[in-house]
This record gives structure tokens, C-alpha cells and sequence, in this order.
């Protein structure tokens, strides 16, 4: 089942690579979405596909020791069927 979320990470998550990470990860996986920096100093992830895919997603971002998730906000979205890649935003 296809699922689609919006996930809003704070923390280190800037600098650090972490939309490499998010790229590498997600076509690894198979999803399709994007990922953003936000001038907050967030970082948007939008990740499209199976709970699993999107599990194993997080679990690579994850793995880098640079990256330092202090928060997340988790939003539940609509599939975009259209949707064919994994893109980086500016």
C-alpha cells in the first residue's frame, strides 16, 4: 500500500549532510519525494511509497553520525500518483 508523508526534522540536520543521505537512501529504497532546506534551520522530507521503504529511508538517514534529530513532526499526506522520482528542492 502506497502511503505518503511529510516529516519536518529539527535539530543538526543542516550542514551535514543530510539531503545526500535522504537522496542516496530514497533511491535506494524506491520512494519518490523531495527533500528541502528550510531557513528555520529544518529540513522537509517528503517520502512517498510502503511503510517499509519509507522505514528503511529513516533508518539510512539515521546511520550518519553527523546528523543530530532532536525533533520530529510526522504529517500524513495524500499520495501523489503523478509522482515518478526522489528530488532535492531548493
Amino acid at each position: 500500500m502506497k502511503l505518503r508523508k511529510r516529516l519536518v526534522f529539527r535539530g543538526t540536520v543542516q550542514g551535514v549532510g543530510f539531503r545526500w543521505r535522504a537522496v542516496h537512501a530514497a533511491q535506494a529504497a524506491g520512494v519518490t519525494g523531495w527533500v528541502r532546506n528550510e531557513a528555520d534551520g529544518s529540513v522537509t522530507l517528503e517520502l512517498q511509497g510502503t511503510a517499509e521503504q519509507m522505514a528503511w529511508v529513516l533508518e539510512g538517514i539515521g546511520r550518519s553520525p553527523y546528523i543530530a534529530v532532536d525533533a520530529v513532526e510526522e504529517t500524513p499526506l495524500p499520495p501523489a500518483e503523478e509522482e515518478r522520482s526522489f528530488r532535492v528542492l531548493d
